[in-house]
């Protein structure tokens, strides 16, 4: 064979392998992905969706990288140290430290193997945030100064179920041995939790009655819930790990929180509101969040994906419910949904402002969440959803506002799922 026969040989190879490639990626695209029948707690394995619709590793890795080096270290990181042993998340735009952000953190970091960054956190938190006596004894107030002065004395329930979850898997990476027994301390806060009498006004997480989160363990707030703090696989992971004696329990709130899931989001749009009772019908507190779908709700989507990831253990509604918010968003327009709506997928009366702007925008957060429950979703529409977060960029919008922390938090969420990073992390042996 003539030299330049050779390469024209291998030339074709090349072309006919790289035609397979966007033919399969192309089928891919028109027919949809095929969610996986078992979840984690069972396989110990996850999806990368990214791979699936074509991305390299490579490719992957290095956006992974870059968006925690946003939140992390860049210009407009959220992520502070303070001295040599403690660190803060601040929500930026609004000057404080929060539950959310704080026990976010937590979990990123030992997510990453991130130990210096997790202590660093818990460290701030036990010592600005926690209440160590008195009837809030061990909650954590939901938001301080970034000197650590408190906003307020309450807590915000969501706060305390990242805590717990993301003590519970330090423990089981780094030990306990290491300068903080991490397992005691999520322990501590459950046993503080279940012991709450109604002193002062404050409950436990747990409303027992209907075995649902509350929004606020202290007086009005506990007596609704907030569907964006329903995440019954983290329920699934303190029966098995937090050793508290309470395993039967936890199962059956993970158990009570799916099937409220069901009642508190609308049948035919997918969306659910920010606030609900708990039988799931939505709350109005006669305030402008409550019984619409606005910030909190976007991270329901998520919630879910993680649920099926982890446990799968409601595939069938899961998948439904994927496809209905998928698709009523998707006829909004791909690019251009809001990011507020009534539940029944009519426009807001009003616009709830964040950091004192105040607009109808296609958020970053809620593209995220959205390209996140791609891992229920077996309709083409999913793989576009994937695409169309992979090009997004946090960057400001056309007015100027910026949202460095709950927008980028919500992306490196929605990225570490769809990249199969977001894991159970067993017990070491």
């Amino acid at each position: 064979m003539k030299s330049n026969d050779k390469y024209i040989s291998i030339t074709g190879f090349l072309f006919l392998v790289m035609t397979s490639v966007f033919i399969s990626c192309q089928e891919k695209s028109e027919k949809g992905l095929t969610p996986w029948e078992t979840g984690a707690f069972e396989s110990h394995r996850y999806r990368n969706l990214f791979a699936e619709i074509g991305y390299t590793q490579e490719e992957i890795d290095a956006k992974l990288n870059n968006i925690l080096y946003n939140l992390f270290e860049g210009p407009e990181k959220i992520y502070f140290e303070v001295g040599d042993s403690m660190a803060y998340i601040s929500d930026i735009k609004n000057h404080d430290v929060r539950t959310e952000g704080m026990s976010y953190g937590l979990m990123i970091a030992v997510q990453l193997n991130r130990k210096e960054m997790f202590d660093r956190l818990w460290r701030w938190g036990s010592k600005y945030m926690q209440h160590h006596e008195g009837p809030m004894e061990g909650y954590f107030a939901w938001s301080c100064k970034t000197d650590g002065t408190r906003n307020a004395q309450g807590p915000a329930s969501d706060g305390e179920l990242y805590y717990v979850t993301a003590l519970i898997f330090a423990a089981n990476r780094w030990g306990n041995d290491t300068g903080i027994h991490y397992l005691k301390e999520a322990q501590y806060i459950l046993d503080c939790s279940m012991s709450k009498d109604g002193t002062d006004k404050v409950t436990g997480l747990i409303d027992m009655e209907h075995k649902l989160i509350t929004f606020v363990p202290h007086g009005w707030g506990a007596t609704f819930t907030d569907p964006s703090y329903h995440v019954p696989a983290f329920y699934e992971v303190w029966a098995r790990w937090a050793d508290d004696g309470r395993a039967g329990l936890w199962r059956e709130c993970a158990e009570k929180s799916r099937a409220y899931l069901h009642t508190a989001i609308h049948p035919v749009t997918g969306l659910n509101p920010d606030y609900s009772h708990y039988d799931g019908s939505p709350f109005d507190t006669k305030r402008i969040i409550g019984k619409e779908f606005r910030f909190d709700s976007w991270r329901v989507p998520m919630n879910i994906a993680l649920d099926y990831s982890w446990s799968c253990a409601d595939k069938e509604w899961q998948q439904a419910y994927g496809h209905k918010i998928q698709d009523f968003l998707y006829s909004q327009g791909l690019e251009t949904f809001a990011d507020q709506y009534n539940i029944d997928g009519t426009m807001v009366a009003d616009t709830l402002g964040a950091g004192g702007y105040k607009a109808l925008r296609h958020s970053l957060g809620l593209v995220a969440s959205s390209a996140a429950v791609s891992l229920v979703c077996s309709h083409p529409e999913s793989v576009e959803f994937m695409h169309h977060f992979w090009n997004s960029k946090h960057v400001p919008y056309e007015d100027g506002y910026f949202d460095a922390y709950y927008d980028g938090l919500l992306q490196l969420f929605a990225f570490m799922h769809l990249s199969g990073n977001y894991k159970i992390i067993f017990p070491a042996e």
